[in-house]
């Protein structure tokens, strides 16, 4: 089972690494409390269809160690850098789910772009959903402590109870299996509840107002119109406008788990979005070949 430490405490944590070792590489980071599990309909076809797919297991998540420390942006950002190092990989497509969305951020802006050549930010959290100086139209910050409250209180009935609109399951084609619903909920319990608030106190501190236009890679946007955890006005539309290469694409009827309601329409647009890269460096490639060419 494949591990490797975290570069900042030595916390041994768990990804997965499907396709071929020569494919196009897609990383992908999981939302709070859940693991590369998340990913399922998107990483097993695109690894069939070629591409290698890496998938994190954040600390206290999934099958990676419980740890007590390190649940802050840079140390998470950082565990995600030293899987990319770990496995020696370049011209990555880094893909992040909801509070991965902001550790893509932040791996971005604090370790440069070397390793990674492009990123997808699906239902994000970015730049920020509680209000702050910096984000006056966000959630006030009592509402977040309440429901901080009715989270520690019960994390089965909390999960169980905010299911629906998760999924946006009111929305016409949203429809999921109860079987799915429960397994996900299961997955979500499977963080320890150190890991689970901490990252909840990291989304509560969030505010990549100033950080996201650092960001200089091509950078796809997808938000769903029924996001209720992270509407798309307070993210989606402003995280693509912060970024200076942003394409925006919104999902009619979309909640915050579309990874699983539209799959088919995120696995298409990630392969479309890699696709399109590759052929740009192609391109590129041969028209440095071309001018060299006629220099000689």
């Amino acid at each position: 089972m494949p591990f490797y430490e975290s570069p900042v405490d030595g916390t041994r944590l768990h990804y997965v690494d499907h396709g071929p070792a020569r494919g196009p590489v897609v990383v992908f980071v999981s939302s709070a409390y859940l693991g590369h599990e998340l990913w399922e309909y998107q990483m097993l076809p695109l690894a069939e269809a070629g591409y290698r797919c890496v998938g994190l297991d954040r600390r206290g998540h999934g099958r990676s160690d419980d740890a007590w420390l390190g649940y802050d942006l840079d140390t998470l950002a950082d565990d995600v850098h030293g899987l990319l190092v770990h496995l020696g990989l370049r011209e990555v497509t880094l893909v992040g789910h909801s509070v991965g969305t902001a550790e893509v951020a932040r791996c971005l802006t604090r370790h440069g772009a070397d390793r990674v050549a492009r990123a997808v930010l699906v239902s994000g959290v970015t730049p920020g959903v509680v209000r702050s100086p910096g984000l006056p139209q966000g959630v006030d910050p009592a509402v977040v402590r309440v429901d901080d409250e009715i989270f520690r209180r019960d994390r089965a009935g909390y999960f169980t109870a905010s299911a629906d609109d998760f999924f946006a399951v009111s929305r016409p084609g949203n429809e999921l299996s109860a079987a799915y619903v429960r397994y996900l909920v299961d997955r979500c319990l499977a963080a320890t509840p150190r890991a689970a608030n901490g990252v909840r106190a990291v989304v509560a501190a969030l505010d990549l107002t100033d950080e996201l236009p650092g960001v200089r890679v091509p950078v796809l946007v997808v938000h769903g119109t029924h996001d209720t955890s992270a509407p798309l006005a307070l993210t989606g539309e402003r995280t693509a406008r912060l970024l200076p290469h942003a394409t925006l694409k919104v999902y009619e009827n979309g909640g915050h788990g579309l990874f699983a309601t539209h799959a088919r329409q995120l696995t298409a647009d990630l392969r479309e979005f890699v696709d399109a890269a590759a052929a740009e460096r192609h391109a590129d490639a041969e028209g440095e070949s071309l001018t060299a060419a006629r220099a000689a």
